[in-house]
């Protein structure tokens, strides 16, 4: 398998898993907010600052149908952290071959001289 393959088998899986199987996932709340429930510590729970936003609440804001509303907010998420990745992934390794290209350099010109 080429590499170029995984990566193409692994943005799909990312985006069918985001973009559709998301939906699925349950409402309830998880261990950490049942025992804050349980134990009175929700009770003084904040919304967060950024509940409003565009994305905010696992949704897109403006789209009614929660359903494409939760996929295309988990469909941008991936996007986002591929976009944010690969930038990073991108900017080391651009960074980490300019070290050797310039001792060779170093070394061909002292080779000359």
């Amino acid at each position: 398998m080429t590499t170029k393959r995984f990566f193409i088998g692994f943005l799909v899986v990312s985006l069918v898993l985001a973009g559709i199987v998301s939906f699925y996932a349950s409402a309830d709340p998880d261990g950490l907010e049942k025992v804050a429930e349980d134990k009175g510590i929700s009770a003084k729970e904040k919304d967060h600052s950024l509940k409003d936003s565009p994305l905010g609440d696992y949704g897109v804001k403006g789209i009614d149908d929660s359903r494409l509303s939760g996929g295309l907010s988990g469909v941008i998420g991936v996007g986002a952290v591929l976009l944010v990745g690969g930038g990073l992934f991108w900017a080391v390794r651009r960074r980490g071959t300019s070290a050797p290209a310039a001792e060779r350099e170093k070394t061909a010109a002292a080779g000359r001289g």
